[in-house]
């Protein structure tokens, strides 16, 4: 299983929000560069980012940002937050990022979505953020009628890298990921699942790797130091 630590930007910061809450943020470090060289310092492969700022207002404004820990290290980067369009993804991957995650364009604009992923197979992943089973879109900030699995299934046979699945409630509150929910999604579709929220212990990175998602996605438990790196690097490898 695939370990994706998380730098998540808001005014060029490395924050964490509490279940996706502009107004409970924290702030771990003022230079994204230096804690993604400290990540690949210990193993890690693959980097996930999030432009919060975009997210919330459709606007790159962390993109000088995001380009700098691009150039400064080797990992794998995916990006979401505020690709909505053609112009974004070619911007975007012209930054040398492997891969861009894609929520609410995909939900307002299913068609275009589509397409994209067939002009950029394998680069696109769907992003599934979900309050109570239900998508949310804009930075969290709105939720649809969609479930969040019935979303999953409509574009279950496009050419995705893969599905981050994120459940708002454990987002960022170290109470341990959202087993069943992760479950039902991986379930659902043939797509290879990440899963986001909640991983607190070695014991919720070994318990996710035993239902078979293909990746998760790690926080604020790096960043309050309840897991460390390795080890959750360690136990993805040999649950």
């Amino acid at each position: 299983m695939e370990i994706w630590p998380a730098i998540d930007l808001c005014g060029g910061k490395c924050v964490r929000l509490a279940q996706g809450d502009f107004d409970r943020e924290t702030v771990y470090g003022t230079d994204p560069v230096a804690i993604a060289g400290q990540f690949e310092s210990e193993g890690a492969r693959f980097l996930h980012l999030v432009d919060l700022d975009a997210a919330r207002s459709g606007r790159g404004a962390n993109r000088d940002s995001v380009a700098g820990v691009v150039k400064a290290v080797g990992m794998h980067c995916e990006l979401g937050g505020g690709v909505r369009d053609d112009r974004d993804i070619t911007e975007l991957l012209s930054l040398g990022l492997h891969r861009l995650v894609v929520g609410t364009a995909a939900l307002v604009r299913p068609d275009w979505f589509r397409a994209a992923c067939h002009r950029w197979p394998g680069q696109l992943v769907l992003g599934l953020d979900a309050r109570e089973g239900r998508v949310a879109t804009d930075g969290w900030l709105a939720t649809s009628e969609i479930p969040a699995v019935t979303m999953a299934r409509q574009f279950s046979d496009a050419p995705l890298a893969a599905i981050v699945y994120t459940d708002i409630a454990t987002d960022g509150m170290l109470t341990g990921p959202n087993i069943p929910a992760i479950v039902e999604m991986c379930l659902a579709v043939p797509v290879p699942v990440i899963a986001s929220g909640g991983v607190r212990t070695v014991d919720d990175v070994r318990q996710l790797a035993t239902i078979g998602v293909a990746g998760c996605i790690i926080g604020r438990a790096l960043y309050e130091g309840t897991i460390t790196l390795r080890d959750a690097i360690a136990v993805g490898r040999n649950p």
